[in-house]
């Protein structure tokens, strides 16, 4: 075979590569993109009922559920990572098991994220500031993940990523 020849079959791999990388990138930026419109609403909506930004209610949703493909988030409606009961084991033929809690529904699953960080003994302290960093530092003393800085470093970047600070101006929150 010629050097020609097979200079030729690389380059063609080569673009090959790039057009289904550039494709699969596409297609997650689409799916983020979906999910960031189908779940402000009630991030922005639950902000201003609690005072919790809604980057760090989508940050941490998105982070946590793979921006909704997760199994968790598909069949058990859980979007942030939450241990507790579900009816899989019920399910004659499910091959999926699970350590996550159970919900009815996506939007349950945002309401008990946020009703859990008003339980905690911090939250007053940082109730209704936009400071998406504060909340974060917070959850994390507070141990919310495991993983520690590098989940701080992580739902930070899908914050800054995909501008969900901006969410945050629409804060109307009031403690009265």
């Amino acid at each position: 075979m010629s050097l020609n020849r097979l200079f030729c079959r690389g380059w063609v791999c080569a673009v090959l590569c790039i057009i289904l990388f550039a494709g699969n990138t596409a297609f997650a930026q689409r799916s983020v993109t979906r999910y960031v419109d189908n779940h402000k609403e009630t991030a922005v909506k639950l902000m201003n009922e609690t005072g919790i930004p809604a980057s760090v209610i989508l940050g941490v949703a998105m982070l946590e559920s793979g921006s909704g493909t997760s199994k968790n988030a598909r069949l058990l409606h859980n979007h942030f990572g939450i241990v507790g009961r579900n009816k899989l084991h019920k399910i004659k033929g499910a091959t999926y098991r699970s350590k996550y809690k159970e919900f009815a529904s996506d939007a349950e699953s945002y309401q008990y994220f946020v009703s859990m960080l008003s339980r905690k003994k911090w939250f007053s302290k940082v109730k209704g500031k936009p400071e998406y960093k504060l909340w974060l530092t917070h959850m994390n003393r507070g141990g919310y993940s495991s993983a520690g800085q590098e989940w701080v470093k992580r739902v930070t970047n899908m914050i800054t990523k995909h501008k969900l600070y901006k969410l945050d101006e629409q804060m109307a929150y009031s403690s009265n």
